[in-house]
């Protein structure tokens, strides 16, 4: 699924998505990545939603993002809601959606000018 941005104005805009691949500027990514604006985190940790640990979850605070969606592959499923509420009571909006969704979404909200990160479990299953 390829997505469209005329001129984005954020240096890491995500252009296209596929099982086991995304594009994010003019690179294609097979592993699980955290996306902001302005750079790329490879190789995170996670390869399947399992692995969505507490621990984890935690760090991405770090990044000091108002928003930070988590795509958990090709389908929804939902991290320990313990760690979501974690997350939530340090002042980040969390929103678990599958992987395709949550590129899309980080798309709008960085063309915003939003504070955001898309932490991306890419894997076929």
């Amino acid at each position: 699924m390829k997505f469209s941005l005329d001129i984005p104005d954020f240096a890491c805009p995500i252009r296209a998505y596929a099982p086991g691949r995304v594009t994010i500027g003019e690179e294609t990514v097979t592993r699980s990545v955290v996306v902001l604006p302005d750079r790329l985190l490879p190789d995170w940790p996670p390869r399947r939603p399992e692995e969505l640990t507490r621990e984890r979850l935690l760090a991405l605070a770090e990044l000091e993002v108002e928003v930070l969606l988590i795509g958990t592959g090709e389908r929804l499923r939902f991290p320990d809601p313990r760690a979501l509420a974690e997350l939530t009571a340090r002042g980040v909006g969390v929103e678990v959606m599958d992987t395709p969704a949550a590129c899309r979404t980080f798309n709008i909200l960085a063309t915003e000018g939003r504070r955001v990160a898309a932490a991306l479990i890419i894997w076929k299953g």
